[in-house]
């Protein structure tokens, strides 16, 4: 049976993670309180900013504005400003 956890993103009860997908303390706060749901839209969000701002993952700068940026998707109710992205209209 799959892991619950309350999101913190979504506001409800939802599948968790399988398993720590970030190190240190950061990542134990996603696993227990982020679920596979809202880590999914934040994989999304996390791959458009490092094509449209082409961060360099071995850059600590670049890694620490992404690690700023997802603490503030995750957990701060901000969404991510991406220069140019322009959401298809329904």
């Amino acid at each position: 049976m799959a892991r619950t956890v309350f999101c913190q993103k979504l506001q409800k009860e939802a599948e968790g993670l399988g398993f720590q997908l970030y190190p240190g303390e950061l990542g134990e706060k996603i696993f227990n309180n982020i679920s596979k749901e809202a880590f999914a839209q934040w994989q999304h969000k996390q791959t458009m900013l490092i094509n449209e701002k082409h961060l360099n993952m071995m850059d600590p700068e670049h890694r620490t504005f992404l690690e700023e940026q997802m603490v503030g998707f995750l957990f701060e109710g901000k969404d991510v400003e991406i220069e140019g992205y322009r959401p298809p209209k329904k």
